[in-house]
Order: structure tokens, then C-alpha cells, then sequence
């Protein structure tokens, strides 16, 4: 699993495309300070899903242990698609946790936007994370 510090670089995550990528967003507060790439083994074809599996859900909070800080959420990339959350997204969401979507298109990072399921897990409200 490769790490990175710069939230931007996940960004360029080009070499996965046209497959959405994923991964582990480590920091503390607001501030990311690692990303941590999981790998996409998701059963419905990583070209349109991605799955984070139990197992490397508790590598991800490990290695945010390791790194000195704590698991503030996940990023995927949306292969040709637009930087929003899809329905997919919102039934798969864990309360609390930032979500960076990147938007990639004809294999060039785009647009990324973060969001941030609401309490009630009826929608996503787009928001804010800094980065190194």
C-alpha cells in the first residue's frame, strides 16, 4: 500500500484509470497529513465501484496509528464521471468520515471535491479538508 503526503498527488492517480482508485486519508483535526492507497477489490468491476474491505479498513487505521495520526476518511476516483457522490457513495457511507471524490477524465485528474455524510444519512453535504 503506497503513502503519499500531499493530497494533491492522490489527485494523479492516473495510472489506475479507466478503474476508480481508493484509499485512506490520515490526520489529524481537518488537516490531512498521509493518504494511504487500498487496494479496489470490489466484486462489481472497478471501473464503476470501489469497495474498502474490513481488513483493509484495520490496515488503514493502523498505519494512521503508525503515522501518528487517525483515520479522518477515504478518496476514490470517478473515471470519467463528475467529482460528485453517486448513489453507490450514499449507501455505503460511514457517518463521520471525510470523502474526497476525484473526477478523472480520459485518464487526467480533474476536479476534487470533499463531502461529508449528513446525520441522517439521506445526503452528502460538500465541505473543506486541508492538506500538506
Amino acid at each position: 500500500m503506497a503513502e503519499t503526503t500531499n493530497v494533491q498527488t492522490l489527485l494523479v492517480d492516473e495510472e489506475t484509470y479507466p478503474h476508480e482508485c481508493c484509499g485512506a486519508l490520515v490526520g489529524t483535526g481537518n488537516r490531512v497529513t498521509a493518504t494511504v492507497a487500498l487496494p479496489n477489490t470490489t466484486e462489481e468491476g472497478p471501473r464503476r465501484r470501489f469497495m474498502v474491505r474490513p481488513s483493509d479498513y484495520r490496515v488503514a487505521e493502523q498505519r494512521a496509528g503508525e503515522l501518528g495520526g487517525e483515520l479522518l476518511g477515504f478518496y476514490h476516483s470517478h473515471p470519467d464521471h463528475p467529482a460528485r457522490p453517486s448513489q453507490y457513495d450514499l449507501d455505503h457511507a460511514w457517518p463521520t468520515f471525510a470523502y474526497i471524490i476525484v473526477a478523472v477524465a480520459s485518464g487526467k485528474s480533474e476536479r476534487m471535491t470533499v463531502w461529508y455524510l449528513k446525520e441522517d444519512r439521506s445526503s452528502f453535504e460538500e465541505g473543506e479538508l486541508n492538506g500538506n
